[in-house]
């Protein structure tokens, strides 16, 4: 099966660059480590990767889960165009906005 992963990297860093996301941003919303974003975004590694993985780094760049693994393997992706997509993306950004808040304020207490 052919994989993709330059293509892979280069959509999550385009993605990045839209958002105005690092890429300490991207692992902690996906709750990943920053090494594993990394290697996908500069192709340093391309071993198997959990499935989870793509997953996770999709959800948190406003994408369908599938998005990435559809990258990977080179198929026709999707964009969120529905408003019902567009809303879960923002509450999922929200939602990872309000735990790192949280955590900021923890460690601040």
């Amino acid at each position: 099966m052919n994989e993709d992963w330059y293509a892979v990297g280069q959509a999550i860093g385009e993605r990045l660059d839209e958002r105005g996301m690092t890429m300490t941003d991207l692992a902690g919303q996906a709750e990943i480590s920053l090494t594993t974003v990394r290697e996908l975004v500069h192709v340093l590694s391309t071993r198997r990767r959990n499935p989870r993985t793509l997953s996770r780094i999709s959800k948190a760049l406003g994408w369908p889960e599938d998005h990435l693994q559809k990258v990977l393997r080179g198929g026709e992706v999707s964009t969120p165009d529905s408003d019902s997509e567009t809303l879960e993306a923002i509450r999922s950004e929200l939602r990872s906005l309000r735990k790192r808040v949280e955590h900021l304020e923890q460690r601040l207490s």
